[in-house]
Order: C-alpha cells, then structure tokens, then sequence
C-alpha cells in the first residue's frame, strides 16, 4: 500500500528529531544533551519528542527495530541446501565485501562508538539489543527446525551464530577506532570471517539446513 500523508509526515518528522539529536550526541556527547535541548533543537514539544520516542536511548538507537531481527531474517531465507550459520555467515561476507554502512563500514562511524563508549546507559541499551538479536534468532531457529520448547540447542546455536557477528562487528569497531580506511577494513574482516568459519565446528556449521522445495 502507499504511504498516506499522515504516515509519510509522522516518518518525516521522526526522521527529522532524530537527525537533530544525533548531531548533538555527536558533538556534546549523551548524557550531556537533555530531550529539552533536542526538542528545542528541533523546534517541537518535549512531549512530542517521547511520542516518538520513549526513551532517549532510543533516540541515539532509533534504527534498531530493523536490526534486531536482522539474523532471524537471514536464516529464514536462507537458501535450499544452506544451514542457518552459514546463511549468516554468507549475508556477513556479503555487506562486509561491499563496504556497507549496515556493518559499520563508512567514514564517521568512529564517532557514532565512541559516544557509546563514553555513555554507560548506551553500553546497557546495546547490551540489551544484542541479546534481544539473540532471542530473535533462537525463536526463528526453533521454529524453523521444529525443535521442542524444552530442547536447549536452538539457544546454544544462536549463541554461536550471534557469536559470530558480534565478532565481526567488534573488528570493524576496532578498525575504524584505530582511524583505518572502511575499504582497508573490509579486507581484513573478510579475513577474520574465514578464520572464524574454520573455528565453528561442524555441528554448527551444518545446523537447520533447509531442505530442497
């Protein structure tokens, strides 16, 4: 269906209160910034500013709706013949070969990790989205593989495949940190990924391979 007014206004201006809170995340740091000062910024109400969002870590991680899900959506449309680990690991290579911003990999994104390493309330709301990333992935995998409620494995793969990209996105941190190139970045992680594809054992690797159609 297209976007009514209505929809496309409301996504406007939420796209519009998080790009002036960004900026002053950027600039001044988390905690020194107040919604009142980014409702001020952005010419709107405070109120309006929790409207959009509950809280002001949201603000900071305003696109981590789309990102929380990412590796359950990877293994559901996983190929036929493919295991859900190498799904990942495949879709990982792939935005990693391409340089994308979707895995850090753009100029700036230093100073994005910056902010929430000198912020301990984005460090517990990162925690938390990592392992909601994690619960995502175990449903998907328990109802992909059609395992009990009580059958502990499709946790533990989910923590070895989370394992992984949590892996990745740490090198990619420490290399923009360091002040590398994103390109120069992309070639040692893609690396990093057959390293760590060797380390997975086979149990891992050959997990919820989904059957031809």
């Amino acid at each position: 269906m297209a976007e009514g007014l209505r929809e496309r206004k409301k996504r406007q201006t939420r796209q519009y209160i998080s790009d002036i809170a960004t900026g002053l995340f950027l600039e001044r740091g988390f905690e020194a910034v107040t919604v009142a000062e980014i409702a001020e910024a952005a010419d709107v109400s405070v109120n309006t500013v929790y409207n959009y969002f509950p809280a002001k870590e949201d603000l900071f991680f305003d696109r981590s709706a789309g990102m929380t899900d990412r590796l359950a959506r990877w293994v559901r449309g996983r190929d036929a013949g493919e295991s859900a680990a190498r799904a990942v690991l495949r879709e990982l290579r792939g935005e990693v070969e391409a340089v994308s911003p979707r895995v850090g990999l753009v100029d700036g994104y230093d100073r994005f990790l910056r902010v929430i390493h000198e912020a301990p309330a984005l460090r517990s709301r990162l925690w938390s989205l990592q392992q909601e990333t994690q619960d995502a992935l175990e449903a998907a995998l328990r109802e992909e593989t059609g395992a009990a409620a009580g059958d502990p494995l499709p946790d533990l793969m989910a923590g070895q495949i989370c394992w992984v990209h949590q892996a990745v996105s740490a090198a990619v941190g420490r290399g923009m940190l360091a002040g590398r190139k994103p390109a120069e970045v992309s070639r040692e992680v893609l690396v990093l990924l057959d390293d760590i594809e060797d380390l997975l054992s086979e149990k891992v690797l050959n997990y919820a391979v989904r059957g031809a159609e």
